[in-house]
């Protein structure tokens, strides 16, 4: 899943997007505040969704992957930034070592 966004998206109060994120890519809030509803979670028998709402200058980071629901409060400008990649252990380390005994 990748994030559908452009490079830059523009939204005018009270417009709403939904948007698929993969795990530890985020959102930047350039201009304006946004309230951000988190794919939804089980939580025993029950389903819910976080609410944030982001200033100027916060970010949203996907803790994982899923849909999420942005709604501008004010005139908005997003940034969407893709997932960095994971750290890889220097050659020589020993958790270089382990991470290649464990990956076979």
């Amino acid at each position: 899943m990748t994030s559908d966004l452009p490079e830059t998206t523009r939204l005018e109060p009270g417009q709403s997007l939904r948007v698929a994120l993969d795990a530890g890519a985020s959102l930047l809030v350039t201009e304006g505040r946004v309230r951000i509803v988190s794919p939804p979670s089980w939580f025993g028998d029950t389903v819910f969704s976080v609410q944030n709402s982001f200033d100027e200058g916060e970010a949203y980071v996907a803790g994982r992957g899923g849909w999420i629901e942005v709604t501008a409060l004010t005139p908005v400008r997003l940034r969407g930034v893709p997932q960095a990649a994971p750290a890889v252990p220097a050659a020589n380390s020993r958790v270089a070592r382990l991470w290649q005994l464990l990956a076979g």
